[in-house]
């Protein structure tokens, strides 16, 4: 790390903190040669392999405006999108890995998806999984209903429900 002052590579962290979501940590250096203090921030690399074998980096906001369109016309929020985004985001970092596959991103979207909305997760799946015919719209229908009667009492309605 060059001091961006005098471009000596010599420093020593006087402080460290996390960022406010807890993504990255904000230290305050000094500079060893001319004395002077700033800041650098350190995050981890996350990188989303294509099907096209294409890395590119994880992005909450390609997240949301994935799913955006499967809850158009319904009751969610962008704090909502917001928050399934971060969750997302923290289920991938979660494997520990520095690369993740697509597939996998679409499959961490999956769950929250449904707490929030399950019109918009149906909508979603639907593309995602490739549903076919309408048989696969009742299997799908047929597993909400199943997982909604096996919820506790007071869990019944998806997060997203007004």
């Amino acid at each position: 790390m060059y001091c961006p002052y005098c471009r000596h590579t010599d420093s020593r962290v006087v402080d460290s903190r996390l960022t406010d979501d807890g993504t990255a940590i904000r230290r305050r250096r000094q500079c060893a040669a001319c004395g002077r203090r700033f800041s650098t921030a350190e995050t981890t690399s996350l990188n989303v392999l294509k099907r096209s074998g294409v890395a590119e980096p994880f992005s909450r906001a390609k997240v949301i405006n994935g799913v955006r369109k499967a809850c158009q016309g319904r009751p969610v929020t962008d704090d909502d999108l917001a928050m399934l985004a971060q969750e997302v985001e923290e289920a991938v970092r979660s494997s520990g890995a520095a690369e993740i596959n697509a597939r996998e991103v679409g499959l961490a979207i999956l769950a929250p998806l449904q707490r929030l909305d399950e019109v918009a997760y149906l909508r979603f799946a639907s593309v995602y999984q490739d549903f076919e015919s309408l048989k696969d719209f009742e299997s799908a229908i047929a597993k909400l209903r199943a997982e909604r009667d096996t919820r506790p009492v007071g869990h019944q309605r998806p997060l997203g429900a007004h």
